[in-house]
């Protein structure tokens, strides 16, 4: 706790209000409906609207001070139990920082006449202290106290860190009640307890990736000559982004360094240690810092499309076509630049559509921007280009639709139409820029929708939109799903995660041979029955307590299970570190049984990653291996995963690919957008530095066999977009080979 805030707090203490004249008035209070009024005196009407703090204020220091004290009970028992350096100085510090805080938050009670000890206080010794935020149970504390070594450093960095975030969710919670810290010095306190307790959290973080015998855990970084680990794969290729697709002058895309203004600096004033602890205590080297606005171009690589030896890359710059060779490595065949974000990609034919979402974008394809909020040179939909000519690309038509277009599916594609299913989840536009587009309450909304589109093949310039379906509607509201926020506590007092409210879908994967659809639409699962592609009719949905953004849906090849991705802080936070809890930013498996969803089982990556890698489950494939589920998992700078979730109820990492951080420095957004199977090869689109081309080698947990009846896979129409599923089919003499040598054949 600061000296400024010592300050503060002695000072508003000596602060008394200026007598109220006196008031020959009455003072009526007037009771409940049919209660008699009562007349008041002023010093009864002045405690019944006192401002300076609140009901909420008084419970919050109340129990902070018990689960303050609780951190202090863990740093006691490092002694004994640990020589570990980083752990023991963890302890002083929290042992330091946590008993001055109770001190402060004691005289604070004190001198305002309150008790010590709230009504959740009572119980105790029965340990209700566990339903406050993040506080162990008793058993856990028995365990910790009976751990030793390495064991117990890791316990002791868990508990820990689940209890700092409690002490995070408990400020937030009393900066959501009404009049809660209103006094300075309560606001300055809790905002120094977040400060403090996250720092402490990025601490305890580092130690236990360093505790970690992953070898994914402590990569160095680099852009080009960063570390890498490497299990039962084999790097094919690494292709650097084509010209025209980064800057030259910085292609890592880094923000710009904030320099320190020294005359600034010297001017700062420097807080004095008020204790031993913050005596002795090492200073710490200032962070860098660095900009935080984007630039009007970016060149993130996203998703990717294949069509027989053809592969497109989207990229937020246009896209890039390839011609895979031998090995499957590409070959370049053109750059089409056509900014506008998002830029995933799908193939049909001759047709390649491509969603479009950011407002920079332009019907031109141009480089220079859009200005205003009303634009009649703004683009927001999808894009449809004719490749018949794959080194010229031409774009013959468009749809603009209300909130851009995030990801599309083609549903359906036959000689006359495709039938795309479009879901944007940016801002809905003004009306005047698309007629039609309200984010106001009602009928006409554009939110709780999503697009269906129709591309004639005659005639690409007459795509429209024919119908959106309020696939989220219940009871005859159309926000008929989850509504937002958390979901309560968890049984054993643990928290659960904000999820956000359902009014669109991220992604919808259809499955056209099983009359199938699995969307993952913000703050639910959802399967919808698409016999008639024109009108999807929602058959089922979910939720979960530890998902944050349902990101992305993916089918067996049987169309028995789905698996679901949540992108916890959106793709661009680091959010698969030592602390962060193992059922947030995950993978969900759901059984299909009789049009229901079953839940059955989770996964995450289990190496920790850094604070500078943004990691969270993001886009994959089915790796199509006969009488197995096996699936490659992206997780942006946390690499990709190949897991086996033939038991749903107990996945398992089979395989993995990992690189250091793009930057020591700073945290970038960058590692794998994508990771998808196609002919025998693993392609990932590398956000920040390009491509890579993967092979599977064989292992205890894949025969060479089962490999190559992945490779012979047969995949219908010979073509792979990554929100359209397909039934692969095999050579019945791969299938045999590949039973066979489960069996040691």
């Amino acid at each position: 706790m600061t000296n400024s805030l010592r300050a503060l707090a002695a000072g508003l203490l000596l602060t008394t209000s200026t007598a109220a004249l006196a008031q020959q008035a009455p003072i009526v209070l007037p009771g409940a409906p049919g209660e008699a009024p009562r007349v008041i005196g002023e010093d009864e009407a002045i405690a019944l609207s006192k401002t300076a703090y609140s009901p909420a204020d008084v419970a919050f220091m109340q129990g902070m001070i018990v689960h303050h004290r609780q951190a202090v009970a863990m740093a006691d028992l490092v002694e004994g139990r640990t020589n570990n350096d980083a752990i023991v100085k963890i302890a002083e510090r929290i042992d330091a920082s946590q008993k001055d805080e109770i001190g402060f938050m004691t005289t604070w009670l004190e001198e305002r006449g309150e008790k010590l000890e709230g009504p959740h206080s009572m119980h105790m010794g029965h340990g209700a202290h566990s339903l406050m935020k993040g506080m162990a149970t008793p058993g856990q504390m028995q365990a910790l106290a009976a751990a030793n070594g390495t064991e117990f450093d890791r316990m002791f960095l868990k508990l820990m860190t689940a209890h700092h975030l409690g002490a995070i969710d408990m400020v937030d919670e009393l900066h959501k009640a009404p009049g809660s810290a209103y006094e300075p010095v309560m606001f300055e306190f809790t905002n120094e307890v977040v400060t403090d307790q996250q720092a402490e959290i990025d601490r305890m973080n580092a130690v236990a990736a360093n505790l970690s015998t992953d070898p994914r855990a402590t990569l160095a970084a680099g852009f080009r000559d960063a570390e890498e680990a490497i299990l039962n794969l084999r790097l094919v290729a690494a292709q650097p982004k084509p010209a025209g697709f980064f800057d030259p002058a910085n292609p890592a895309q880094l923000q710009p360094l904030i320099e320190n203004d020294e005359e600034n600096a010297a001017d700062t004033e420097v807080e004095e240690p008020t204790d031993s602890a913050e005596a002795d205590a090492e200073p710490e080297e200032e962070e860098p810092r660095f900009g935080e606005r984007g630039s009007l171009l970016s060149f993130a690589n996203t998703d990717i499309a294949f069509s027989g030896d053809v592969m497109v890359a989207g990229n937020y710059h246009g896209f890039n076509a390839y011609r895979l060779g031998e090995d499957g490595v590409p070959t370049l065949v053109s750059s089409t630049v056509c900014p506008g974000g998002q830029g995933d990609v799908s193939i049909a034919g001759d047709i390649l559509v491509m969603s479009v979402q950011d407002s920079r974008a332009r019907i031109d394809c141009g480089l220079q921007g859009v200005t205003g909020n009303v634009s009649e040179e703004r683009f927001r939909g999808i894009r449809i280009f004719d490749i018949s000519d794959i080194t010229r690309p031409r774009q013959i038509g468009q749809v603009q639709t209300c909130r851009g277009s995030h990801t599309h599916s083609i549903v359906s594609a036959d000689d006359t139409r495709l039938i795309v299913y479009n879901s944007g989840t940016s801002y809905v536009r003004d009306a005047e820029e698309l007629p039609g587009c309200f984010d106001t309450a009602g009928d006409e909304t554009a939110l709780f929708s999503i697009d269906v589109i129709e591309i004639p093949l005659a005639d690409p310039a007459k795509a429209r939109i024919v119908d959106s379906p309020r696939v989220f509607a219940k009871d005859g509201q159309i926000a008929g799903l989850w509504r937002g926020g958390d979901h309560g506590l968890n049984p054993d007092g643990s928290r659960t995660q904000e999820t956000n409210d359902t009014n669109q879908c991220h992604d919808i994967t259809v499955f056209p041979a099983k009359n199938l659809a699995a969307g993952a639409c913000s703050g639910n699962g959802i399967i919808m029955d698409i016999s008639d592609p024109l009108k999807p009719q929602r058959i089922d949905d979910v939720t979960d307590k530890g998902f944050a953004y349902w990101h992305s849906a993916t089918f067996n090849n049987d169309g028995t299970k789905v698996l679901f991705t949540d992108e916890w802080g959106g793709g661009g936070r680091p959010r698969c570190q030592a602390g962060d809890p193992m059922n947030w930013g995950a993978d969900a498996f759901y059984a299909i049984e009789n049009g229901k969803l079953e839940y059955r089982g989770m996964y995450k990556l289990p190496a920790p990653q850094g604070d500078k890698e943004n990691c969270v489950a993001h886009n994959g494939s089915i790796i199509p291996v006969p009488g197995r589920d096996i699936f490659v998992q992206a997780w942006y700078q946390g690499g990709l995963s190949i897991i086996d979730f033939t038991d749903a109820t107990n996945p398992f990492e089979i395989a993995y690919f990992d690189r250091g951080p793009v930057d020591e420095d700073q945290l970038v957004t960058g590692g794998y957008w994508s990771a998808y199977w196609y002919k025998g090869r693993i392609y990932a689109t590398e956000i920040s530095r390009g491509l890579d081309v993967f092979a599977l080698e064989p292992s205890e947990f894949l025969t060479a066999e089962e490999i190559a009846a992945a490779e012979a896979a047969v995949y219908e129409g010979d073509v792979f977009n990554p929100q359209t599923q397909t039934q692969v089919t095999w050579p019945d003499e791969v299938v045999a080979a590949a039973e066979a040598s489960r069996m040691g054949g």
